[in-house]
């Protein structure tokens, strides 16, 4: 069972934080919130429109109230937006209010997954892989810093990769 208040699951864009945070949450009977869903939803637009309509800088500041909302509460697995951990805030208050969880992933592997994807701001224009890379090497430094554990991400379904998250985060909360 998890003994930590909350799971945060960070890394970069396509790293599966949605799709293995639902299954974590599911596993150990918690909700789980994405919080890029959570801003469409209380914002009434997609992150697209906000950062067409307010530019990286508004939507981040959207991104630090809501994080910070949802990470106080107690019991949830929530997957932070990839530019999360940019604010320093941000990365104090996921190291301190539960366990993070970084999931790590090649830029192949991210191209690969996101190859149809077009509605992610940051990674849009001609030049995807260029941006893949520039993204990971001001990024990955991050997630790494505040990382409780680091998950690998293979070239596996979310079936085979959610039974080894279980068990890393297991392992590490029978240390703590």
């Amino acid at each position: 069972m998890n003994p930590s208040p909350n799971l945060f699951l960070v890394g970069p864009t396509g790293a599966g934080k949605t799709s293995i945070g639902q299954r974590l949450a599911a596993h150990y009977g918690l909700p789980f919130v994405d919080l890029d869903v959570e801003i469409e939803a209380r914002c009434g637009t997609t992150i697209a429109d906000i950062f067409e309509r307010e530019g990286e800088t508004g939507f981040r500041a959207r991104e630090c109230a809501h994080l910070d909302e949802f990470s106080l509460r107690e019991g949830i697995v929530l997957a932070t937006g990839a530019g999360a951990v940019l604010d320093p805030a941000n990365r104090q208050a996921l190291m301190s209010r539960g366990t993070v969880l970084m999931l790590g992933v090649s830029v192949e592997e991210q191209l690969a997954r996101l190859e149809h994807d077009t509605a992610r701001p940051m990674i849009a224009g001609p030049d995807r892989l260029g941006r893949l890379k520039a993204l990971a090497e001001h990024r990955n430094y991050l997630y790494e810093d505040i990382a409780d554990l680091i998950f690998h991400g293979r070239h596996e379904s979310v079936d085979d990769a959610v039974p080894r998250a279980i068990a890393l985060l297991e392992r590490h909360w029978k240390r703590t």
